[in-house]
């Protein structure tokens, strides 16, 4: 175990080196740079004066030089500056990181809890009425455009009947069921639109798992419906599914961008479309590079959850 998570740490570092190179190098070849913004918004800033800020600022330099020059600021501990906010990098990451985490966890979590016991149940009872009806709801939900759908929402609950916000977040100093108010619309967006397709694979893992002859042989020793399909089938059916919530757990770090913009909720979604827009490079680079760093996690966190689900799978080089 200890040598599987060294090697998956190197492995990592590795992983995040050559992308912080890729993205600095994506957004350095961008049209324009801060100081051609700065001269759009200065009309009496001189040719001369943006040659000077920019040797003032190593924008003169070739590319890798201006890599490095960040490398070296960032494994020193200095991140930055955000142009877009003036403010240091951390200080702006965490707060839409925060805003992120709450609801697209809360997202996450409720599909999750949604889709795997319905999932389970069709996939029990194949080309039933209920099977039928959770394939209908699934295509529904991956076929419904998440922005349809969140105006759709804001329509019936904020104009309509008036009892949820359109949009935006609540003060700092609200209580928790004023901030739940403003959390449920894009929440039930986010959900809708993720819970078809985590039931579609649950449903098809499940289908799978039940054809296997050891299932045949609980169902021989007597074990009971139920049993046979929570018990012996539910955690090796898991395996494939846990792939695909570890890829959704990156996305809980890089936000959803169009259910944020539309809801006005700050989360990193709207905060890394913005920065690049803007041409922020410090923001952009460590908001990207750090969904990137929890892709990762989620990753190591499901082959961990594999050898948990399934004690044949071990972890690390095996033994000859």
């Amino acid at each position: 175990m200890k040598g599987f998570l060294l090697t998956r740490g190197a492995q990592a570092l590795l992983v995040i080196l050559i992308m912080s190179f890729v993205i600095y190098s994506l957004i350095g070849l961008m049209p324009g740079d801060p100081i051609d913004q700065m001269i759009s918004a200065d009309p009496n800033m001189t040719s001369a004066d943006a040659t000077r800020l920019r040797a003032l600022y190593g924008l003169d330099l070739p590319i890798h030089q201006r890599y490095w020059n960040w490398l070296s600021a960032a494994l020193s501990g200095d991140l930055g500056y955000s142009r877009l906010f003036a403010k240091p990098v951390l200080e702006v990451l965490l707060p839409a990181l925060k805003n992120s985490v709450m609801l697209l966890g809360l997202a996450l979590f409720m599909s999750i809890c949604i889709a795997i016991p319905i999932g389970t149940l069709a996939a029990s009872k194949p080309r039933s009425v209920f099977d039928y009806g959770v394939n209908l709801f699934a295509f529904a939900g991956i076929s419904i455009p998440s922005f349809w759908l969140a105006l759709m929402l804001i329509i019936l609950f904020s104009v309509i009947l008036g009892v949820l916000p359109a949009g935006g977040i609540a003060q700092s100093d609200a209580g928790f069921w004023e901030s739940m108010k403003y959390l449920i619309l894009p929440a039930a967006t986010l959900t809708i639109a993720s819970v078809g397709g985590h039931a579609r694979y649950v449903r098809a893992a499940m289908l799978e798992v039940l054809r296997q002859d050891y299932i045949r042989t609980a169902r021989a020793k007597g074990a009971g419906a139920m049993r046979v399909v929570w018990r012996h089938a539910l955690r090796n059916a898991m395996i494939p599914v846990v792939t695909i919530m570890a890829l959704d757990f990156g996305t809980l770090f890089s936000g959803a961008l169009i259910t944020e913009t539309i809801y006005s909720w700050p989360g990193m979604g709207k905060l890394i479309f913005d920065s690049v827009m803007g041409n922020d490079c410090n923001l952009a680079l460590i908001a990207l590079l750090f969904a990137t760093t929890l892709t990762l996690v989620g990753s190591l966190l499901a082959d961990i959850c594999y050898a948990w689900l399934d004690p044949r799978i071990t972890l690390g080089v095996s033994e000859q």
